[in-house]
Parts: C-alpha cells; structure tokens; sequence
C-alpha cells in the first residue's frame, strides 16, 4: 500500500484526511480474519508509515483483546482515535465496517435470488464443508493459546458439555466462566495469569509520530466529565433507534428484536467473532427462526470471503431474516431486508465504539491487573470448548443433511478432510481454501 520510510527519517504529521484514505483503503483490503488484518495495520502502521511504535501498537493490541468485540475493527478504532480524537476514532472504525456490510448485502442478495441455480448452488456445496474445517481450524488457533494448563483444559471442557448436552444459553456459560475466571485469579493466581498479550515489544522500525516517549495528548487521559457525555451519547444512539423500532412494530416486532438480540450479541464477542456464533445460531436459527442451519454455514462462508470482521456476519443474518419474513411486504422483500442489515450493522458495534472512546483512557490503566484480566482468560478458555461445539454443528448438517437417518455425503466429507489438511497441515489461507472448495463442489454438481 506504501512504501517504507527510511530507517533515519522521522515520520511527518499525519492529517484527518490522509489518515480517512488509509482507513478507506484498509476497509477495501482487510482480508483473512482478524489475525490477516491486524497483520497489514502493523506493516502498514508501524514498519512503514511509523505513525505509531511497536510498542504502542501491542499496548494497543492488548487492550482490545480485553474486550467483546471485533478486535481488528476495535484497533483501528483505538489508533484513530490515538491519532486524530474521537472523530478519528469513528472515521477508523466506520470505514472498517462499511466496505463490508455493502458487498454482504449484495452477496446476500445473490444467494436468496439464485441460490437455487446450478451454478451457484455447486459453488455453495464445496464451501459448506470447507467452513466445517475452518471453525475446527479457530478452537485449535485459540485453545493452543488459551489453554496453558490442565484447569483452563478442565474449563473449556465444562463449556463443550454445558452446550452440548445440555443445550445452556451461551450468556450463561460466559457469566459461569467468568466467575470461575474470577475465583481462579485469587485462588490459583498462577494458573490464571495468562490474559490476551501478544508478547514484549522488542524491534524498532525507527522514530515513530507516536512513539514509545511521547507524551499522551491529553484526550487519552481520563476524565469523568468526558465519560460521561460519551455514556450519554451512547445511550441515546442506542434509545432513539430502539424506542422507534419499538413505536413502529412493537416489542414483538421482528426488527425491534433483531436489533435486542444482537445488541446482546455484541456484550458476548470475547474471543471474536466464532465466539458470538454458536449465541447466534441458538437465537437466529433455534429461537427466532430467521434462518436454516444451511443458511448459517453459507452466510459464514460469505463472511469469510469478504472484507471487514468477520463478525459481519450477523448482517447476513439480518438480511436473509427479513427477506424471508419481509417487515413491508412481499413486494419490499429486498429493502426489507437492507433496512435490517443496517439495523443489525448499528446495534453490533455501537458498543465497540464505546468501549474505545469512553473506556480507553480508564480501562488502559487497569491493563495487566489480575483481577481484571483473571475473568477474561476464564471466559477465552470455555470460548474453546463453545467453538468446538459449533464445529460438530455445522459437521452434523454438512455430512448428514437430511440427518442421521438419512446417507452420508461421502464428497462433502472429501472436501472437509482437503480442506482440513490444507489449514492444519499445510497452512494454507482461509480464501485460498474457500475458492478451491468452491470449485471442488461446483465440479461435482457438474458431474451428476
């Protein structure tokens, strides 16, 4: 996207508008997850462009692992925000999302319109069982990091059972998992001290514009009077389209609970977006209806190849909910679903946006307390054993789709296992994979 600075050369300042063509850019290019997009803003941010250190950008790293949410989004957002004050911040944050949530309801709407189409339809076969290796692929990535020994083992354990055969709502599991987090941090302090660090900052790429000596400006530090406005403001971008929603169609209505339940949502996303899924598929598909277990393994294959968080894809969700049960009518199926979308776009992360900007400066000084981060590698580790719960989900509805009692898909069951080897053993990247399994599927619909 750039070229590098010379070593010695110390970085000039950096306007609103340069940095708004930056962010635009990476909203367009964020590809590969969380950990891909992370990734292009360290080589873009500090190799590069230098407008941050090395270690900034880790202390900022941490602070949004500590929170629910879209880490990468939340990161953007902080170093806006670091860079050019709230409304830099916003600026970060929105043009992460809005790439993303444009080509969704495009893609969206393909899918509904032509899903049914050969073509489309092969396209869709290949992928569904390469998503299956994918989620299996995010609880090996996040357990080897979270379970350092045998009690975050024993605690994820107890998730996978908590969900699995007993089907407990997955806010529960997180509550219970941080009260255990929480109990293990003053009992087994040790076992218990392994929160979200991405190691110590060692390497220098040069004189940076917001390097390790620079004084914090002074919107970083911590002002009461500023929190509170913010909380203000935030409750009522949260009230305002709530209560409309409400007036409108009632409480009952299905928009009024969509934007409810992902509001909730958005509370549930430690351990990033396959975190919240397994909430998502429960209410989306078990409690509300709004989709098919097949509709939700194809929208996260949607996700996954798009741009942006992966998170997006409850804008998915959202879309197909309100296409199918159109809020105007038959005739209005698409804008309906649109309005939802946006709907669902906004009540997700609004409260990404506030724990940045009103809990930076407050939080960032409770980095690295025990008590405070105890909970949270309670709630990373049952993360592990929910993730791999929604992995034998999407498994059962790959490989039987008309259930147990019907036959086995023997060549959805190839293209996982390929796809399963091309992750694990031969680290292939997730778009790499998708388009091969695509093809794989759509070869195969030819065939018969």
């Amino acid at each position: 996207m750039s070229a590098a600075l010379p070593d010695d050369q110390p970085p000039r300042s950096v306007g609103l508008f340069e940095a708004f063509l930056f962010w635009l850019k990476l909203g367009l290019i964020s590809f590969g997850g969380p950990a891909g997009q992370i990734a292009i803003m360290h080589e873009e941010l500090v190799e590069k462009r230098r407008w941050l250190s090395e270690r900034r950008f880790l202390h900022a790293l941490n602070y949004c692992m500590l929170l629910p949410g879209p880490e990468a989004q939340q990161l953007a957002t902080y170093i806006g925000w670091l860079l050019h004050r709230t409304w830099g911040g916003v600026i970060a944050g929105v043009l992460f999302v809005l790439p993303s949530l444009f080509i969704l309801i495009g893609l969206s709407w393909v899918y509904i319109a032509y899903g049914d189409v050969p073509l489309v339809a092969g396209i869709f076969y290949g992928i569904k069982p390469a998503v299956t290796a994918i989620v299996a692929q995010a609880a090996w990535r996040i357990g080897s990091r979270a379970l350092k020994n045998n009690w975050l083992w024993g605690l994820a354990a107890a998730a996978f059972v908590a969900i699995f055969a007993f089907n407990l709502p997955f806010p529960l599991i997180v509550l219970g998992a941080a009260l255990l987090g929480y109990l293990g941090g003053r009992w087994l302090p040790q076992q218990f001290s392994l929160g979200g660090g991405h190691g110590a900052a060692g390497k220098s790429y040069g004189p940076a514009l917001l390097d390790d000596d620079t004084p914090p400006a002074a919107h970083t530090r911590f002002r009461a009077s500023r929190l509170a406005l913010l909380l203000a403001v935030g409750a009522l971008l949260w009230l305002l389209p709530m209560a409309l929603l409400t007036g409108l169609y009632g409480w009952d209505g299905q928009l009024t609970q969509m934007a409810w339940f992902f509001t909730k949502a958005a509370l549930l996303t430690f351990g990033g977006a396959y975190a919240v899924l397994p909430y998502v598929y429960q209410g989306a598909i078990g409690h509300y209806g709004w989709l098919s277990p097949s509709q939700m393994i194809d929208g996260l294959a949607l996700g996954e190849s798009t741009p942006g968080p992966l998170i997006m894809v409850v804008a998915f969700v959202a879309f197909v909910g309100a296409y199918l049960q159109p809020v105007f009518g038959a005739e209005a199926a698409f804008a309906s679903g649109v309005l939802a979308a946006c709907l669902v776009t906004w009540f997700t992360f609004l409260p990404s946006f506030l724990f940045i900007l009103a809990g930076g400066p407050l939080v960032e000084s409770t980095h690295g307390e025990l008590k405070f981060t105890a909970p949270l590698t309670g709630i990373t580790a049952a993360v592990v054993g929910v993730i791999l719960n929604l992995a034998l989900f999407f498994a059962y509805h790959v490989l039987w789709p008309q259930g147990f009692a019907g036959s086995f898909d023997w060549p959805a069951a190839l293209i996982a296992l390929a796809a399963a080897i091309a992750l694990f053993v031969f680290k292939r990247g997730v778009i790499e994979v998708l388009g091969a399994c695509a093809l794989a599927g759509l070869g195969w619909q030819l065939l018969q």
